[in-house]
């Protein structure tokens, strides 16, 4: 299947930025295609002999039999029971047992509660909600109410990672609750990959805490969470990454355009909570591109673009889709790093549309436009990711770079972690212009490093290495 422009473009950039040249998730037909495009004038940069060329991190054996049994199967009838409640608007009915938001609820949480019966006391389910009082599209009070599935970690409990999908749905008015609104790919598809992940985690010991969450209100203003991200800051509590999958159901664009192994993420630049005056410095220093959640986005990348997902990732630079929003905007208020994981081809006649036939197109966000298998794969990319995440040293912490005075060579500073499982650190980098990090040198067991090569030629970042081999998302270093 040919790639699209979006996809190859990022491809052609990443080669000429001298990344690794086609990610090997390629049909090999692309990769034939594609291979004429690989030389680039800048492909001797930076200096050979500083480092190594990073090799990204390979899923395990344990990670493999784990993305080895996400079922498409279990996923399409996650998505066909969501469907059957007729609506899951956040204002309909909640005590209807069989249609409504509150049917939806009950049964999801049902669902979770069967995965933690199983988990030998590892997850925990709760349905955490508050009364949201007339407010923007809420015209009379109403309950929200999340579904938490929460995996404590087993040596690092207190660093938090957490992954959603809504549960809750919208036709063409978003004030209209009675109406049939399937949401089907909006967001039954999110919702049922976060409940997929929930049954294969239930009985897995991670070393960070994992919360598996399907949240409401999305559609009427990111109430569910909203109110997810303050509790968890209100409790300061160390969410380190947070994952929203919302619309990543199919790969058939409204033009007919396919692209069944792409996924988009979505990664914010300069955090909405830094100070002015730290802004200020990250643009004077170019670092509007490494902000803890691009940082997240190229982890994604580097540990879930391969041949096990089969899948590519395409980095978006941007907060959302073009004034659109979702869950992570909530994280990201709070200060949290978040990410959105999202089709690559949108069909707009499928998303908040009343069902209807008009003039021979079928609107509404119907099952017969979802396509299970390439959601099963945009799991695997989040399975990928989450537990290379909670298995991993946690970022690390307060990285500098000297300073004080002028020189060819870098030199870092940072907290060293009393992780106990830590095997030590990395010092990765890049070209400006590239976007995933190029090279990496390990230091091992230190708080500095030096590398022979310029701050004002290269973007760096230092990364935490534990013992299982896994690693960081890289943190860039800010002026001592």
């Amino acid at each position: 299947m040919p790639l699209s422009i979006l996809s190859f473009g990022l491809l052609l950039t990443a080669a000429c930025a001298n990344q690794l040249l086609l990610p090997k998730a390629l049909p090999p037909s692309v990769a034939a295609n594609a291979s004429s495009y690989t030389d680039c004038a800048n492909a001797a940069w930076p200096p050979s002999g500083v480092g190594v060329e990073l090799v990204p991190q390979a899923p395990d054996d344990e990670l493999k039999a784990m993305l080895a049994v996400i079922d498409p199967a279990r996923i399409e009838a996650t998505i066909k029971k969501l469907v059957s409640f007729g609506t899951r608007h956040t204002l309909s009915t909640q005590t209807d047992p069989k249609r409504g938001i509150g049917a939806a609820r009950d049964w999801i949480a049902s669902e979770m509660r069967k995965y933690a019966n199983e988990s030998e006391g590892m997850m925990t389910v709760t349905v955490p909600g508050y009364t949201q009082g007339v407010a923007s599209r809420i015209p009379f009070p109403v309950k929200i109410s999340n579904v938490l599935a929460t995996i404590e970690g087993s040596s690092d409990p207190a660093r938090v990672y957490v992954i959603t999908g809504h549960y809750d749905s919208r036709v063409t008015d978003v004030l209209d609750y009675t109406s049939d609104a399937p949401g089907a790919n909006d967001d039954a598809s999110g919702t049922a990959l976060v409940m997929e992940l929930a049954r294969i985690l239930a009985s897995k010991k991670p070393k960070a805490t994992i919360i598996l969450g399907a949240v409401a209100g999305e559609e009427q203003n990111l109430y569910g969470s909203t109110f997810l991200a303050q509790t968890l800051k209100n409790s300061s509590t160390n969410v380190e990454g947070m994952l929203n999958n919302d619309i990543v159901g199919s790969s058939t664009g409204d033009r007919g355009q396919k692209d069944p192994f792409t996924i988009r993420i979505f990664c914010q630049g300069p955090p909405l909570t830094e100070s002015a005056s730290v802004t200020a410095t990250r643009l004077q220093i170019g670092g509007e591109n490494d902000s803890p959640a691009r940082e997240l986005g190229r982890f994604s990348n580097e540990v879930a673009a391969n041949d096990v997902t089969g899948m590519n990732i395409a980095i978006i630079n941007r907060l959302d889709r073009y004034l659109r929003g979702g869950d992570h905007s909530s994280f990201l208020q709070q200060g949290y790093a978040a990410i959105r994981y999202t089709e690559p081809n949108e069909n707009f006649n499928h998303q908040h549309q009343n069902i209807r036939i008009e003039n021979g197109t079928q609107y509404g966000d119907l099952m017969e436009f979802v396509d299970f298998e390439y959601t099963a794969r945009v799991a695997k990319v989040n399975l990928a990711t989450l537990w290379s995440l909670a298995n991993a040293p946690g970022r690390v912490r307060n990285v500098t770079v000297d300073t004080t005075t002028l020189g060819n060579d870098s030199k870092f500073k940072w907290i060293m972690s009393n992780d106990t499982d830590l095997a030590g650190y990395e010092v990765v980098w890049r070209p400006t212009t590239a976007p995933l990090w190029t090279h990496m040198l390990f230091v091992g067991m230190a708080n500095t490093a030096t590398v022979s090569l310029s701050k004002d030629n290269m973007i760096f970042g230092i990364r935490a290495v534990g013992k299982n081999g896994y690693k960081s998302p890289a943190t860039m270093p800010f002026p001592s």
